[in-house]
């Protein structure tokens, strides 16, 4: 194991007919974590290799079967035991889907592996979680060659995107790694999580067409994205520098009935113009 000040961080994600958000993925975590503690589990024989793979760990495993809901849960009780066995070589695991991305803030000075090595993480640790999407008012559609955050300012802070994606100890992650259970979490005031599966409608809209995502069930998630970009687009937009801090204490404090253990926003729907300092971080 590394030292407190060096920690030894691998990251693992599962993607299906996801290759763009996936070669963004290996770029982003390859170049801050590198990309032989990257572990990428494809779902399904049939999936192609990114091609930017490089040294980034990927293991094609047998498709994991059922409509959306029994998939989800089976997917992370597989990433959550493939998690607990890198915990015996890693001091941390970050686990997140292809399309997030889990960035420290730029005030800080400090690199997200300096961060994450520098903190204490008991077991786990959450990102607020801002949900980027497009503002149909006054975005275009999305130039997939350039940055996602030099095209896009508006974030939904949506408590769905406030994960406990880096963990310490084994956990049992919930569908989506919305929670861990048995674990309350803790909100780190420097860490987000950017979610980017709303920022461009278009590429919604293409997924419709996708004959697997109809056969399990998983047009109902992509609506969901379509009703955030509504949201973007005819939410009244606040300042970010003053109302990210707000939300960050807000669901630190307040949890859904159902769920105990994940943060709430108490049905706040609440759009910000997310500050500038991060446009340069995905």
């Amino acid at each position: 194991m590394q030292s407190t000040n060096n920690k030894k961080i691998g990251a693992i994600t599962m993607a299906r007919n996801d290759e763009f958000f996936l070669s963004r993925w290996i770029a982003y975590y390859g170049s801050r974590l590198g990309e032989e503690n990257l572990y990428i589990y494809l779902d399904g024989e049939d999936q192609t290799m990114p091609e930017n793979k490089g040294n980034a760990n990927i293991i094609h495993r047998e498709r994991i079967p059922g409509q959306v809901i029994a998939a989800e849960k089976g997917r992370l009780g597989y990433l959550s035991q493939v998690a607990a066995n890198l915990l015996k070589t890693y001091d941390l695991i970050i686990g997140v889907d292809a399309d997030e991305f889990l960035a420290v803030d730029p005030a800080c000075g400090k690199s997200l592996h300096e961060y994450l090595s520098e903190i204490s993480v008991p077991v786990s640790v959450s990102a607020l979680g801002l949900d980027i999407g497009q503002n149909m008012n006054c975005e275009s559609k999305l130039d997939r060659n350039q940055p996602f955050l030099k095209q896009r300012s508006y974030a939904f802070l949506s408590p769905r995107y406030t994960k406990p994606c880096v963990i310490s100890k084994p956990v049992r992650w919930g569908s989506g790694f919305h929670r861990i259970k048995g674990h309350n979490f803790h909100i780190d005031k420097n860490l987000y999580l950017f979610h980017f599966g709303c920022v461009d409608y278009d590429m919604i809209m293409d997924r419709f067409q996708d004959k697997d995502r109809i056969a399990t069930g998983r047009t109902r998630h992509l609506r969901k994205r379509l009703r955030a970009i509504d949201t973007i687009t005819k939410g009244k937009t606040l300042d970010g520098n003053k109302w990210i801090p707000i939300a960050r204490r807000i669901q630190s404090f307040l949890r859904p009935i159902y769920a105990l253990n994940k943060p709430s926003m108490g049905g706040w729907k609440l759009v910000v113009k997310y500050p500038d300092r991060f446009k340069n971080i995905v």
